[in-house]
């Protein structure tokens, strides 16, 4: 079943963001043409930690104007909780900002872009296949 677009995970942005060529930047630029791609407080938050510049905070500020900026509401937040009770039960620990990118990702009926294994351990998560990989 095709999901409904995309949330890219950190990991995704920085490659899309550093200067050399790579498949996943590559992945990023042809997906961000052809594919509803959305934003999340988790990833601004993990991305505005490596910032090192007013040009870099600049360039931040400035690529994500054009994306849907997803949102945690109270309701989200109890289910996030729950995901992450439901992983902790079966042995697996996943950090808070990735249970917050999957709780809406799970949400909105979004496939997560990732490097990540974390995102595997998650129920019901769909992830988009990297070639490759």
């Amino acid at each position: 079943m095709k999901s409904k677009g995309l949330l890219l995970d950190t990991c995704a942005w920085v490659e899309y963001f550093k200067p050399r060529s790579s498949s996943l930047k590559q992945t990023v630029e042809d997906l961000l043409l052809v594919e509803e791609v959305y934003v999340c407080g988790p990833v601004l938050y993990e991305l505005s930690q490596g910032i090192r510049s007013e040009k870099e905070k600049l360039l931040l500020a400035n690529a994500f104007t054009a994306l849907v900026y997803l949102e945690m509401n109270e309701t989200l937040w109890l289910k996030a909780g729950e995901l992450s009770a439901l992983v902790k039960k079966q042995g697996k620990t996943v950090p808070l900002s990735d249970i917050l990118i999957a709780s809406l990702a799970l949400e909105h009926d979004l496939a997560i872009l990732t490097m990540d294994k974390h995102f595997q351990q998650i129920p019901g998560l769909k992830l988009y296949p990297l070639k490759g990989k």
